[in-house]
């Protein structure tokens, strides 16, 4: 596909923009270990809630998510609003008054504080594998994948290109560069999406079309599906959802980075409001597709080809810097994560116990480019040929270690009787689990197979903490989950009423959501 002049200017000046934007972030940095890992805790509601979906959306979704609603229908969307129903809601009302009012770093800084070493480094080794692979190579892999058959861009140069300009302004500036970054990308990946919806609607008639096209509306579907059963809700996308928006340092690190707690809570609140609308935008144009193009080969082909049929001149630079600045919003905080959790959770607890925090954040960059170095590689070593969606294979990776991680999180802070020794049970045998379930029945759909894992972790985490002995009561002191949680700190409780009141705002959505599984099931 050649482009316009119009095209590559637009294109080019989004890159520009976001190395300017997050250089210049860059040089505002102090150098401190607060204000290089959680940006001098300075982020309002909006940054906060902003980034966190800039950080979600990428080539997954443009090019996975499409995909996924071009096989599957309007099934596609269940991912993300069920993050919303059950993963931030986890987040906003049970989890993240601990973390904030204990003043972590990280996530495995809670697992450390509620049990003790052996699981804080069981988790961060877990969720590092996780990032480099899933979130880092496989990224940069899927939107190179798309500039080639756009733009025929060789691949493995494409990942190269994307992962130095990603890591120049990351790993110089911190999250502070990222967060700024990601609010220049979000504007841009909005843009983009509405654009190729629009075009798409109007190449088959509207808004009209989609609403008539009722096999496309079914948000739950038979126990039989292979690939969305309702039997999910029971405890798949449930331990998927409370892992990756609540116990996910790539998530929580927003909002862990806020003023205070009343501006991370409606930061949360304002990406679910974001979490809502982005699926309308980008799965509508995957349901299109199947009318437009009834007989790609591989359903993650619909993106690209929406591109070149139907955009006119400049909304294709426009949509492919969308694409591009989903996947540098996602991959620049996974690097930053990768980073925290390295310098935090490694460094400054194994090998430089008495670090200053200049040499904190010399290590964390140092590990920043190790870590992209890796992320390339891995890239090249993907597979190019699957006849299944992008996004389902990606789910499906991260319901291997899924079920461990939110088994040692729910129970840890729900709990009091959960022993160190249950929480690294589960967290050791999430994976020979899920290994061994899908050999014994290898036709069964991974949410099935991860809501089994799910509750075999539960089982086994609660008989090993029952034969075990808990900590003491007095080393628990506001690590349990109570009803204090719902509300803000007595400071900020005048906060919780009238236009102002997080819980508001928050109950207006969720009951949007649920109207729609109403009416569409």
């Amino acid at each position: 596909m050649r482009l316009s002049g119009i095209d590559i200017a637009v294109f080019a000046l989004y890159i520009a923009a976001v190395l300017a934007v997050g250089l210049i972030a860059a040089r505002r940095a102090t150098g401190g270990k607060r204000d290089y890992f959680l940006a001098g805790d300075k982020l309002p509601w909006w940054m906060v809630g902003g980034s966190i979906v800039a950080a979600n959306i990428s080539s997954h979704h443009f090019i996975g998510v499409i995909g996924t609603a071009y096989s599957r229908g309007f099934a596609a969307m269940v991912i993300e609003w069920g993050a919303v129903l059950i993963g931030f809601n986890a987040l906003l009302w049970v989890f993240l008054p601990f973390y904030l009012r204990n003043g972590f770093y990280t996530m495995p800084e809670f697992l450390q504080k509620r049990f003790g070493e052996a699981a804080r480094s069981t988790y961060a080794a877990l969720i590092l594998v996780i990032y480099v692979f899933v979130e880092i190579a496989a990224v940069l892999y899927f939107g190179a994948i798309a500039l080639e058959q756009l733009f025929g861009i060789d691949t493995m140069t494409s990942v190269a290109v994307l992962a130095v300009l990603t890591g120049l302004y990351t790993i110089t500036g911190g999250l502070r560069a990222v967060v700024w970054t990601e609010m220049l990308q979000l504007a841009v990946l909005l843009g983009g999406g509405i654009a190729l919806s629009v075009a798409t609607l109007m190449a088959v008639g509207g808004w009209g079309w989609v609403v008539e096209s009722s096999r496309t509306w079914d948000l739950i579907l038979p126990a039989s599906d292979p690939d969305f059963p309702w039997t999910m809700y029971l405890g798949g996308i449930t331990c998927i959802s409370v892992f990756y928006c609540a116990a996910n340092q790539f998530i929580v690190q927003r909002t862990l980075a806020a003023r205070d707690e009343w501006h991370a809570r409606m930061g949360v609140v304002f990406a679910d409001y974001l979490k809502f609308l982005l699926p309308l935008i980008i799965v509508v144009p995957g349901l299109a597709a199947r009318q437009l193009f009834p007989n790609l080969e591989k359903p993650d082909a619909a993106f690209p080809m929406l591109v070149r049929e139907l955009l006119p001149t400049g909304l294709v630079g426009l949509v492919m810097a969308g694409l591009i600045a989903a996947m540098m919003g996602h991959l620049s905080g996974a690097i930053n994560s990768c980073t925290t959790i390295a310098a935090m959770d490694f460094y400054v607890p194994y090998i430089n116990k008495r670090a200053t925090d200049a040499q904190a954040v010399r290590f964390g960059k140092l590990a920043g480019i190790a870590i992209i170095v890796i992320g390339v590689i891995c890239a090249g070593l993907l597979s190019k040929h699957s006849d299944k969606p992008v996004f389902l294979i990606l789910l499906s990776a991260y319901g291997y270690v899924t079920p461990g991680i939110a088994t040692m999180f729910l129970l840890g802070i729900l709990w009091r009787r959960t022993t160190h020794a249950g929480a690294l049970a589960a967290g050791l045998l999430t994976m020979p689990l899920s290994y061994g379930l899908e050999k014994l029945a290898p036709g069964i759909s991974f949410f099935n197979r991860t809501g089994i894992t799910f509750w075999a972790c539960l089982a086994i985490c609660a008989l090993v903490s029952l034969a075990t002995r808990p900590k003491p009561a007095q080393e628990l002191e506001g690590l349990i989950w109570n009803r204090d949680s719902l509300s803000l700190p007595p400071d900020q409780r005048h906060l919780m009423k009238g236009l102002r009141n997080p819980a508001l705002w928050w109950a207006i959505v969720t009951l949007a959501i649920l109207a729609f599984f109403i009416a569409f099931h």
